[in-house]
């Protein structure tokens, strides 16, 4: 079967939830470096924008020790605001990834909103590269209707997600 990509997707009125590489070098004060990542999503975020669905955004940030504390600076509040700003449109961002608060943003999201959640590496299952019931990528259907992974350098990863799924 031909690989499948998110332009193959009936994406009209639905929630599209992308994995991308937004793991982007940052400032000391934590705002984003070099936004080069975020630019190179664009093409699929706007592609899906276009054609009438929203977005849900799952990526990571560095590398969290568990302290949330110390942790602080690889929330994706930064990202988030960065990507409004290039896509010229308001993007929501949740604090978790699979809590009460993401679902909610997700299932309230209409045609042409996007939402960014907080960094999956919060995840323990994500850090280590096991899916269990609460990482985003075991349950996208809980958040979208379709699923796709935008190429990067991570998505060669045995456990990243690879195809969009209908």
């Amino acid at each position: 079967m031909p690989k499948r990509t998110v332009r193959d997707l009936d994406v009209r009125g639905k929630k599209v939830l992308v994995r991308v590489d937004f793991n982007v070098p940052q400032t000391e004060s934590g705002d984003v470096a070099d936004d080069r990542r975020i630019r190179a999503a664009l093409p699929t975020l706007n592609d899906v924008l276009s054609r009438g669905g929203s977005l849900i955004l799952v990526s990571h940030l560095g590398r969290p020790s568990g302290d949330p504390a110390a942790d602080a600076p690889f929330r994706m509040d930064p990202v988030a605001a960065r990507l409004a700003e290039l896509i010229g449109r308001s993007v929501k961002k949740t604090d978790d990834t699979v809590g009460p608060q993401a679902q909610a943003a997700c299932a309230d999201l209409a045609p042409g909103e996007i939402v960014v959640l907080e960094n999956v590496r919060f995840n323990k299952g994500e850090k280590k590269g096991v899916r269990t019931q609460r990482s985003p990528r075991a349950a996208p259907p809980r958040h979208s209707s379709k699923g796709c992974d935008d190429p990067c350098p991570r998505s060669k990863r045995r456990h990243s997600v690879r195809r969009a799924s209908s």
